[in-house]
């Protein structure tokens, strides 16, 4: 069952009920305003990852700067944002099974769409789907480009089930998917730069392998809030699917340098203290189900405090209480409310029905995480 909003707009954010998801507007419209700027002049285009903000409304703000359709990792995903009014979206990843495909290929009658295979049997299954609805899907071809999980080895085996899709009667070879999402959150820009350096050469390779057989590649799509400049440097990648860099986490700002380090944290899970009974001690009512912690524990943000462990309901703080008098420092009392930055933004958004947008202390809009738990 949805919750109730947290929050109506006019109120102060001091008066946001918590647990509670927070977007600072500002920030979120100077990331998506700086991703447009950086993508517009090199010929690529943005097809934004809606796996992190899992909003019609999100991606109607990035389709509005240019973005030309969306990522999604989910069928119900792409139902959410699809029934959002989202018309061009990409599946980035492997649907097995004759219900979900078929949910899929009837959402070919509202928008544009396209899938992702890397196995014969996925062709084989999908083509059967697309014949029962008689309809035509676009399909590309996900190649291994280092992550080892899901991807065809490159080169020839891509080609022969390039090869197999445009033999079938209801698809389209469209192109490929070729994403190193291990590369992201490598720390140096140096690191990150090899990674994709052997991405690209991958890439490049299987490219020259399709030319040679006779087959187009109109999409080469890839790359991540932590690489897309060296994507966009290679001059081979048509689309874009950063995600992350609409909301940044703790996690993104531990890499060093590069294009990611210029977006602004815009997401936050606001907490109230519930507990400070000790000098240099207080407990928060955010813990393991407000916040995802696989990527590292979240940081407070604007404040000298830590963080330091997670249960169920309950977050622990700790700071130097020499710094300040009596129970804590001055201001971190009982029933304060504290901006927590989150480890992994994701999962994180995962785990609430509503946002609230907060512009300069007074929340200006309520609206729902629309794709919610859409995990079949």
């Amino acid at each position: 069952m949805q919750q109730s909003p947290p929050a109506h707009p006019g109120m102060r954010e001091q008066d946001v009920d918590t647990p509670a998801l927070i977007v600072d507007m500002d920030a979120l419209e100077a990331n998506l305003d700086r991703m447009a700027r950086l993508i517009a002049p090199t010929g690529a285009k943005l097809r934004a990852h809606a796996k992190t903000h899992k909003s019609p409304v999100i991606a109607h703000w990035q389709r509005a700067r240019g973005a030309i359709g969306q990522c999604v990792q989910k069928v119900a995903e792409a139902e959410a944002l699809i029934w959002g009014g989202v018309d061009n979206l990409l599946l980035s990843n492997q649907v097995v099974g004759s219900s979900k495909l078929a949910r899929f290929v009837a959402l070919s009658r509202m928008a544009e769409v396209a899938i992702c295979v890397d196995d014969f049997r996925h062709v084989e299954a999908l083509e059967a789907a697309a014949s029962d609805a008689a309809r035509r899907i676009d399909v590309l071809v996900e190649i291994d480009v280092g992550m080892d999980r899901c991807g065809v080895a490159p080169g020839a085996p891509a080609v022969e089930l390039a090869q197999r899709i445009a033999r079938s009667r209801h698809l389209r070879f469209k192109g490929l998917q070729a994403y190193h999402g291990g590369a992201q959150h490598l720390r140096t820009p140096q690191e990150r730069e090899s990674a994709i350096r052997a991405t690209v050469a991958h890439t490049r390779h299987t490219l020259d392998a399709l030319r040679a057989a006779g087959l187009a590649c109109e999409i080469v799509g890839g790359a991540g809030t932590g690489t897309f400049e060296f994507e966009l440097d290679s001059g081979i990648y048509t689309e874009i699917q950063a995600g992350s860099y609409c909301f940044m986490d703790a996690d993104y700002a531990r890499n060093h340098g590069g294009h990611a380090a210029g977006f602004a944290h815009a997401l936050f899970v606001l907490t109230t203290v519930m507990s400070q009974t000790r000098p240099g001690r207080a407990v928060v009512d955010a813990g393991l189900k407000a916040l995802a912690v696989d990527s590292g524990l979240p940081l407070v943000h604007g404040r000298d405090i830590r963080y330091i462990g997670a249960s169920d309901e309950h977050g622990n703080l700790r700071w130097d209480a020499g710094a300040g008098a009596g129970a804590g420092l001055p201001g971190v009392d009982l029933g304060e409310k504290i901006r927590l930055i989150p480890g992994h933004c994701d999962p994180t958004v995962d785990r609430f029905d509503w946002y609230v947008g907060v512009r300069q202390g007074r929340v200006e809009a309520v609206w729902p995480v629309a794709a919610r738990g859409a995990a079949y």
